[in-house]
Order: structure tokens, then sequence, then C-alpha cells
């Protein structure tokens, strides 16, 4: 059978470009061969005389991978071929080929940056875009260059832009592509249902495939919970019908199951996440029912967690899918959407460089040496956002220095195979004795299913060390040799008693430690300041602090879905280094004052609070400052601001006032309380900011007043629409040939009567005197008498008395 694979026409070109060459770039679609026949061919290549790496993006297709291999060199897996996951190993020192997930390769070469004893890394479904695919290709490749020339290495892939890989790889790496063989292939569109659940479409949908196709049924569904509900659905059905699981939470044995073909040769259903997409060939499956969905793991900086989006799937994704029906024989995809709104999916899936937590990839990089991640070679750089964010959060758990190198408490975190707040969760418990409960904890945390789906870990923990399942026993394995790393790695055990494992679960993550904000157990408030949600039906709503070690869903409002309880005694005891008294000025806008509350918190958590009796005044006068920029519009005297805007004065603007609040505010507001205060201290204070130079630009380009020829004064309005203008009453301006102006603007005169009500607006006096003052005299005259309207008043004195008085007095 195996030389019937397509794969074998391309195969001579690609041994070739190895020998000649350090890497090389092999294109090959599903069912090609690729994974299982590339690998086996180097064994015979002379330069091939160590181990060959292949990497797998999931523990399922890792295991699947090497027992395929295995199968086909007529040998068990363990011996020439073994593989190597976080939860399983087959392997021995015969082992020439090693299948591993590519976190574990990760870890290999951050372990050993020379690969002794590797002759060959052959990445496979790298058009996937994990993380640790990435990072290893990118370790791998600056590790050939620097330390190892004569590693091969090799990117394998069914979709990939194999010329951007070689131009990654260097500009004269081969690109070797093989055609493959193409069965039929036929579309089924049955268009979307948004009214019905999706599970409920599935299992039409997978029931009219039963009736009407032949052959197994792969059908796609984003998450556990999905497939489990389509399964119940299928079963009141369906019921002497095999339907299997199949995803990451499976156990190993039922994997296979779903793998291989039913022993009875009944035809079966195998429900599947997009683990099923790449990597494994599913024997007998001719149909596939796609749901269209995909679920996948997104970093959210704001909230600090990785929440699961359900999104529609990807073309590139749908095409692998649909060719799962395709790969033996004839086949057809029935599809849950519309054909014409098919170009409107994304085109590809986004690589997890681009949404991941970048926490791990900058310890892992620390670790390597490098501060700068642009430093290598990548297909997609790491955003800079997202690094400075993980550096922070790094920097805070003490992983890293100011400067972002590794220190040496962070050469510890590294040196463990977790992320980091996991892996400093475990040395927490190691350093007090109690590394295995540490490890348990942080596992259980990572590993969804194990012992139960709860949000309660102390609960699934109990379950799980009675569970003697495959999958419990190998996790617990797993979480004694981390124990055992951690023993190796931390400082001597402390004494002091046993503590609450999930205190060092909080060590490794004290932005999460949280504390009930309501009676009802439903809202929550952690130490980083971010709000979350839980289900008040949990048993955890009853705790009062919890560290959560998983939620869901957007910041604002994340449901947590893994926590463990605190006491109030274990926040106390063991964070007390955390806890700080601090005083808080709290503005009370009915009075207009400050007043000081002294708190003790941690972080955005108040543990205690109440009236501050000795208050630090900075505090006070920093809060009476910032209210105080906030009104300066009030504070101030309109008509400063307005006679500083003319003249131009930018000293006195809004923008400089504020910046400069610490010299002119600090001094007038230490020591109060409140902002009552005049407005001329507040006007006397801000005038004090200006040069002498300053203060007679103010005074000569905007004066404060205006004297008339009558030696009266009217202060001038420099804020209104029509500024600069001033209400004077026309007989003060008698004598007046030129119109007054304020540098080189006419003012506007609001001209009165001698009762002060308004006669006319002007700003061209001598136009106004020759003009419309005939009218307004003779309608003066009949009202008020006694007081003098000349015709010619630029040629009359000035005087706002009567005529008698003004005859009296001989003007």
């Amino acid at each position: 059978m195996a030389s019937t694979l397509p794969i074998h026409a391309v195969l001579p070109d690609l041994l070739s470009a190895l020998r000649e060459r350090s890497g090389a770039v092999l294109v090959a679609p599903p069912g090609a061969g690729k994974t299982t026949a590339i690998a086996p061919a180097l064994l015979g290549e002379p330069w091939c005389t160590g181990q060959i790496i292949l990497t797998s993006p999931r523990r399922v297709a890792a295991r699947a991978a090497a027992e395929r291999i295995a199968d086909m060199l007529g040998e068990k897996p363990g011996e020439r071929v073994g593989y190597l996951t976080r939860l399983d190993s087959k392997q021995s020192k015969s082992t020439r080929i090693l299948v591993v997930t590519e976190a574990i390769l990760v870890n290999r070469l951050l372990e050993d940056q020379e690969l002794e004893g590797i002759s060959a890394i052959l990445f496979d479904e790298a058009h996937e875009r994990h993380l640790d695919s990435d990072l290893g290709l990118a370790l791998a490749l600056e590790s050939q260059q620097v330390l190892r020339e004569d590693l091969r290495i090799c990117v394998m892939s069914a979709t990939i832009d194999g010329a951007r890989f070689a131009r990654l790889m260097g500009e004269q790496t081969p690109v070797v592509e093989s055609e493959g063989k193409a069965w039929p292939l036929r579309l089924e569109w049955l268009g979307a249902s948004p009214e019905k659940r999706i599970e409920d479409s599935m299992t039409s949908a997978i029931l009219k495939a039963w009736r009407e196709e032949e052959g197994d049924i792969l059908a796609f569904l984003p998450g556990v919970g999905e497939i489990e509900r389509t399964r119940e659905r299928l079963a009141d059905r369906l019921h002497a019908a095999p339907i299997l699981p199949l995803h990451g939470q499976v156990q190993p044995q039922d994997q296979r199951a779903a793998i291989r073909r039913n022993p009875e040769g009944r035809r079966r259903i195998v429900l599947a996440t997009s683990i099923a997409e790449t990597s494994l060939t599913l024997e007998g499956v001719s149909v596939v029912v796609d749901s269209g969905l995909s679920r996948s793991a997104e970093f959210d900086r704001v909230a600090g967690t990785t929440h699961l989006v359900t999104k529609r799937a990807s073309q590139a994704a749908s095409a692998q899918r649909a060719g799962r029906a395709a790969r033996q024989g004839p086949g057809v995809a029935f599809r849950l959407w519309e054909e014409g709104g098919h170009a409107g999916r994304p085109e590809f899936d986004s690589p997890e460089m681009l949404t991941a937590d970048l926490a791990p990839l900058v310890m892992s990089l620390a670790k390597w040496g490098v501060n700068d991640p642009a430093s290598l070679q990548w297909l997609d750089t790491p955003p800079e956002a997202s690094v400075a964010s993980a550096r922070e959060r790094l920097r805070a758990l003490g992983a890293l220095d100011e400067a972002g190198a590794i220190t040496a408490w962070g050469e510890q975190v590294a040196a463990l195979p977790l992320d980091p707040e996991g892996a400093a969760a475990v040395l927490f418990g190691a350093m007090h004795g109690q590394a295995g409960d540490a490890a348990r904890l942080v596992l259980l945390a990572q590993e969804r299913g194990l012992g139960g789906r709860e949000e309660d870990l102390m609960a699934r923990l109990q379950r799980w060390q009675s569970d003697r399942g495959k999958r419990a026993d190998a996790s617990r394995k797993l979480a004694e040799r981390w124990a055992r790393m951690a023993e190796r790695l931390a400082s001597s055990a402390r004494d002091g008693g046993t503590l609450n494992p999930a205190v060092f679960l909080a060590m490794g993550r004290p932005d999460f430690i949280a504390r009930r904000r309501d009676a009802s157990g439903e809202n929550w408030v952690s130490a980083g300041g971010r709000g979350f949600a839980l289900d008040p039906a949990s048993p955890l709503a009853r705790a009062e602090w919890l560290v959560i070690a998983d939620a869901q869903g957007q910041a604002k409002a994340a449901r947590i879905t893994a926590a463990a309880e605190l006491s109030a005694t274990d926040v106390e005891k063991h964070f007390s280094n955390r806890i700080e008294k601090r005083t808080i000025a709290r503005w009370n806008s009915s009075e207009n004052r400050v007043e000081a509350r002294l708190e003790r918190r941690l972080g955005a958590i108040t543990l205690a609070s109440g009236p501050d009796p000795d208050p630090d005044p900075r505090t006070l006068v920093d809060m009476l400052v910032d209210k105080a920029v906030e009104r300066l519009g009030t504070l101030l005297p309109a008509s400063l601001l307005a006679r500083a805007r003319f003249a131009g004065i930018e000293a006195l603007s809004g923008a400089a006032l504020a910046e400069r609040k610490e010299v002119w505010l600090v001094p007038l507001l230490h020591g109060r309380r409140d902002l009552n205060l005049p407005q001329s201290h507040f006007a006397e204070a801000a005038l004090n900011l200006l040069s002498w130079e300053e203060r007679q630009q103010l005074d000569k380009a905007a004066p404060r007043e205006f004297t008339s020829p009558a030696g009266t004064s009217h202060r001038i309005d420099y804020a209104g629409d029509d500024a600069p203008s001033v209400e004077v009453r026309v007989q003060a301006l008698f004598g007046l040939e030129r119109h007054p102006m304020i540098g080189n603007a006419p003012l506007l005169l609001k001209l009165t009567s001698p009762a002060g009500r308004p006669i006319q607006s002007t700003r061209d006096l001598p136009a106004f005197w020759r003009g419309s003052w005939e009218d307004v005299r003779k309608d003066m005259k009949g009202r008020y008498p006694k007081h003098r309207w000349p015709d010619e008043p630029w040629a009359e004195k000035p005087s706002l008395k009567t005529k008698n008085a003004f005859s009296k007095g001989g003007g």
C-alpha cells in the first residue's frame, strides 16, 4: 500500500534536495502520505546518523502518526518509531523517529540549543501556524545557522505558501510539490438555519447523510459541548450505530476507535472538533458533515485571560474538512451554509502569533538569550503590543528584569515545561514542601475535563485522585514529573505546616486573586482590577475569596470556569507583601470638597476602609488641583481668560495653566480641602505666572477699560461673539472724531441713552455721526429734552450733564 502513496512520486526530489541543502519545503495535499512516508525515507540517507524529530500539532495526531509509521515498518510504537506528548510517551534507545507535539520540540530546543543527536526536524502541518510551531521553527533556524549547519529542516504542509516559507528559510531553499491523488468530491450546500441550535441542525444533516450516502461519517462541530449534545440526539435516533467523539479530552483508546474502522464492519459516525481537519486519516470515512464553525483560543490583553471564540471556519479550513471525505475514495461533503456566502468567509485562519498570549513565547526567548523577538526569523513577527504586555506580566512575576533579561528566578521558571504562571506556582509549592499538591492543581487548571467540568478545582482534584482511567493515570504521572523537577530547582523546603494548594496557584497568578462583590456570589473583582462573573449556583459562589485559574468571555465580565477557594487568612498571611495601606482621596460633589479615607488594598481589592485622621497633605492637594483644572472656566474670571485669548497670552491658555498646575495651584490650595476661594485669589495666582513683559503685553493689547472723552471708565468685554465691545452713553463720546481701536481691532461701541437703554452699535463712529445720528438725535431729543442733542456731535464737548447744568458749568 505504501508504494502507491502519491508522495513517492516526488520523494527522490526531496531526498536530493536535503542531501545538497540544509532545508526544504514540501507542499503535499491531504492523503499524499507526507506524514508517514518522509521520515522513514530519511533513515537510509548518509547524512542521517541521528534521530529524526517529526512535529505534530496535536497529541492525538502525534500518537496516531507514530503508530501508523511503526505499523508500516512492521514494528510496534517505541521501537524505531516512538512518540512523546505531554501525557503519553513510547520510546526507547533504539528510537530513530520520534513524533512530538510542537511544545515538546520548543522545550527540547531550550534545553539543548545544539540538538545533539538530532539529524533532522520535520515540521508537519505547518500551515496551522500554531504559536509553538512558529517559535520552534524560529529557534531551529537560528540553531542551524549558528551551531548546526548539518541540521536538516523540512517544513511540510498541505496548504502553505511554499515560496513564503522558502524565503524565510533562505532564498536557495527548494520547494518540492506533490500533486497527490484526487478522488472525486461532491459538495452539498444545506444552508444555514440561524433560528436552530447548531446541534439540532447538525443532527438533521447527519441523519440525512446517513440515509442518502454510504460509508462512515465524519462531522465537524466547534467544541466538546456541541459534540455531546449532538451525540445524545443521534443516540436517540440511531440506536445501533457507533457514535464516537474525537477531541483532546477523549481517552487514547477511544481516540484510536474513532480513527480506525469498526472491527465488526459496522458503519460509524465520528463527531470531531477541528482536531480532525489535518494530520489524521480516519479510515472508512467518505462523508463529511461540516457545521462551518470553529472554536479557537484568543488572548484578551485587557482581561488577562485566554478565552474561546466561536467563529466561521475559514475557506482553507473548510477545504481541509471536505477533503477528509475523499482521502481514500470518492466522497461527499455536506456544508451547513449557503454556497453564495462561502466567498465571504476569511481565506485563512489567523496565525496564533497574532491572537495568543505571548508570555510563554517571551519567556522562552529570554531563556534562549533573545530580548528582541524581531531579531529572529518569523513568518509573522510577534506584535509589539502583545510582547510588551507579556513582558510587563513577567516582570511582575519576577521572571524578567527591567531590561527584559531573564532573572535567576526566571531561569527556574523557564526550566519547567509549563507556562510561566503555572511554573511559578509549582516552584512556590516546592519551596513549601508541597510541589506535588501545586503541580496537580496546575495540571487540572490546564487539562479540561479531568475530574469533571465544574468550576471548583478542589472538587475536581478529589474526583481525579480516585479516577483510575488511563488519561487520569498519565496526567498524575506528568504532575509527579513536574513536582520532581521543581524540587530539584527550588530552594530548601520551609516549615510551617501544610498549606492550601490554592495558595500556590495564587502565588503564580496574584492578579487573579478575586473577592466576591455581592451576596449571590455572581460578581467578583480581581486584584488586577478586572471584573468576573460566576454562576450563582456554583458551590464556589459561597466563598469570599478565589484564585481564578480560567475564565471565558469578554474583559468586562468574563465567566469563571475554573477556580479554587482561598480563605481570608490565606490572603492576609501569604500575600501580606502585596497588601498596602494608602490614603484615597475622594471628591464629595455635594459639598464641593475632598475627603480622605485610609484603605488597605490588595491591588484593586479594598480590604478595609475608614476616615483617615492624618491624611497625606499631598494626596489631598493633588485631588484639589485636578478638580481645579477641570473647573478653570468657573474658578478664574471669564474676563481674564478672554483678555488673555485676545492678547495672545499663551501662558494663560487652558492647556498652559493645566501644564503648570504645580506652580500656581499647589501653593494656593495647599492645606485646604475645598475650592471655596474668591475668583480674585485664583486670578492673582494665575497672573503671577506671567513675566513682566507678558503683563505689559496683556494690559496694552487687551486693556481692562475704555476711558471715554467725558472721562468715564467702561469695562471692555472680550468674551462675547462681538468682542471687543464696550457699553457707553453716546454723550460721553461727543467731540470724538476718530473711532477707538483695541490694537488693530475697532472697538464695538454699544451706544446707550441717558437712561442706559440701547440706541445703536457701531464700529465706525465718524460714519455714525454723519449718518444715522440725525435720526437718533430726533428720537432722543423728543425722549430726553433736557439733554444736549447737537447737529455735529463730533464738534461738541463731551459731557453727561443736562443742558442747564452744562451751561452753568461752562461746559
